[in-house]
Formats: structure tokens, sequence, C-alpha cells
């Protein structure tokens, strides 16, 4: 029982820290993406670095640009769509990741997991939509 207790408050600690992270899970996979590929055809480190960061702050500056410019709401919703899928990801991946050892029934992980991913992409599309009105309505 007390290791249940346990993996619900780290689930709990972890998913509040991952609240305050969620809006940039897309650029650190795009950056990553993007390293790996240059890296990959035979350029060198700092290149490579320079095109992850180009590639993280693009994605950032064109979902806030098609937010801020955007009346449709469907263009938004898919917009702040493509920011939540991957930080969905990320919080299933770190609520696994924290009570697989604590928990025995595969069943409870998923379960946790899954609430913990949907917790996260809400507050992805939170996050991002209060910055992506704020940003661009001055």
């Amino acid at each position: 029982m007390t290791l249940i207790l346990l993996a619900v408050s780290l689930t709990i600690a972890f998913c509040v820290i991952a609240w305050h992270l969620a809006i940039y899970a897309l650029p650190v996979m795009t950056g990553i993406t993007a390293f790996q590929y240059v890296h990959a055809t035979g350029s060198g480190f700092w290149l490579s670095a320079l095109a992850a960061i180009g590639a993280a702050v693009g994605s950032i500056a064109l979902v806030i640009a098609v937010l801020g410019f955007a009346k449709n709401p469907a263009l938004r919703l898919i917009a702040l769509a493509i920011f939540a899928i991957p930080a969905m990801i990320a919080g299933f991946a770190l609520v696994h990741g924290v009570t697989k050892h604590m928990i025995d029934s595969a069943i409870a992980i998923n379960i946790l997991g899954g609430i913990g991913g949907v917790i996260i992409g809400i507050a992805a599309v939170v996050n991002l939509n209060a910055v992506g009105t704020a940003a661009l309505s001055r």
C-alpha cells in the first residue's frame, strides 16, 4: 500500500513539473530530430546544434503565428493538437517511467499513464493557447 501511495504522489509531483514544461515537448522533439538528421549527413556538431535550435525555434514560431493570426477555430485547434500530441506522449512516458517499478499491475500502470498523458496534453493546449494569444495581441 505504501508503494502505491508513493507512486501516486510521485506521479502527481512529476505531473506538476511536466505541466509547466509541456509546451516544450514539440520543440525538443523537432530539435533532436533535426540534430540527428543533420549530424547523420556528415556535418559537424556545431552545425547540427545550430540546425536543432533553428528547428525548435521555427516550430514555436509557426504555431504561435498560426494561433495569433488564424481566425478559424478548426485551424487553431489543429495547431494546438500538433503541439499537444508530443506532450501527451511525453506525459505518458513520464508517468509510465515513474510507476513501472512501483506497481505490479500493467493495467494500473497504463491507466495512470493515460491519465497523466491526458493531463499533460491539456496543459500544453492551455499554456500554448495563452502564450499564442498574448504574444501577438500586443
